[in-house]
């Protein structure tokens, strides 16, 4: 390949999607995510791109998926779910559901390639949430699932120095996206694209993050509306 290799969880639409799209023009892309028709439209959309359409959550799809990638250049945890209530109304499905989606299914992908990421140097970068700096009433299981990807981020990027391994944690605050739009739904709000950042928006800040020089890193990145 000329091009390095990034590969991009969620990339049927939202966050995932626009990275896939800023990430394009400079990577060969692996493009991951549940919907496989949405997911195709992306990638007939891109060059140089091929679905990546793995259950992140079974672990023996993910080895299977990721047994024969010996280099990869960049790795975006775009990927998860987000479901607001109550402690006293979160069933204990849903804290398993989130945490499993955002936090465990994330870590077990970096696990397995780590040392494709190695061997390139390469660079994490996971897409988080303003809701990963602050719980608010009403976001409990979701919030605590995004403090724990923001731990784990961390304790990852302090073990991976001496192996040149990057990692990013990227805090949107509300984006227009079909997630945003169903939380808007449970809190019983109006959903106006206007009051929130643009998927592309924080689609360039991962980009820019990931076009750093080798002897820079991003760590932590949050990003706001104008003017909020």
């Amino acid at each position: 390949m000329d091009k390095p290799l990034a590969l991009v969880t969620g990339a049927s639409r939202g966050i995932g999607g626009a990275v896939a799209h800023a990430l394009a023009p400079t990577h060969e892309l692996l493009l991951g995510g549940r919907d496989v028709d949405a997911l195709q439209r992306v990638t007939d959309e891109l060059h140089g791109s091929r679905a990546w359409p793995v259950e992140l959550t079974d672990p023996e799809a993910l080895a299977a998926a990721t047994a024969g990638m010996t280099r990869l250049d960049v790795l975006v945890h775009s990927a998860g779910i987000g479901e607001v209530g109550t402690v006293a109304d979160t069933p204990v499905d849903v804290w398993r559901c989130q945490f499993e989606i955002n936090v465990v299914a994330v870590a077990e992908l970096t696990r397995l390639l780590l040392p494709a990421l190695r061997a390139a140097a390469g660079h994490i970068v996971m897409i988080n949430s303003g809701a990963g700096l602050n719980a608010r009433p009403g976001w409990a299981s979701y919030a605590a699932s995004k403090h724990a990807l923001r731990a784990l981020a961390d304790s990852l990027r302090a073990e991976e120095a001496e192996h040149g391994v990057r990692v990013t944690s990227v805090f949107p605050g509300r984006t227009a996206t079909d997630m945003q739009r169903a939380v808007r739904a449970a809190e019983g709000g109006e959903f106006r694209v206007a009051d929130y950042l643009t998927p592309e928006a924080v689609a360039a800040v991962v980009a820019s993050a990931v076009a750093a020089p080798p002897d820079a890193q991003v760590t932590d990145v949050m990003v706001r509306p104008t003017g909020r």
